[in-house]
């Protein structure tokens, strides 16, 4: 169940970066700000149940890898971001290091 918890922890952990990014649209900052606090809540709250098993360090640069990559992938699809080979190549890096820790965990 803490893997469940840890993945959803960092599928949230998206909502703050992508709340900030609507916040800066006219007449959006409140409502953006709302689905940052809601979403980093709901995230920490998660992380918080996930890191009952899971070593803080696995599980912190898992939620972060989630949060990055997911964010990564979303800014090229929503708002236009650059997906160069560089761009791409580090995206694949910090996947392969969550599967690693993941692997590496049993």
């Amino acid at each position: 169940m803490s893997w469940i918890y840890l993945v959803l922890a960092g599928l949230l952990e998206m909502t703050w970066p992508l709340g900030l990014k609507w916040s800066q649209q006219p007449g959006r900052a409140l409502p953006g700000l709302a689905v940052v606090v809601a979403g980093m809540s709901a995230s920490l709250a998660l992380l918080w149940l996930a890191q009952r098993t899971i070593p803080i360090g696995t599980a912190y640069a898992v939620w972060t890898g989630i949060g990055a990559a997911g964010t990564f992938g979303l800014g090229v699809l929503l708002f236009g971001d650059a997906a160069t080979t560089a761009r791409v190549t580090g995206l694949l890096l910090i996947v392969s290091g969550v599967m690693v820790l993941r692997l590496s965990h049993g």
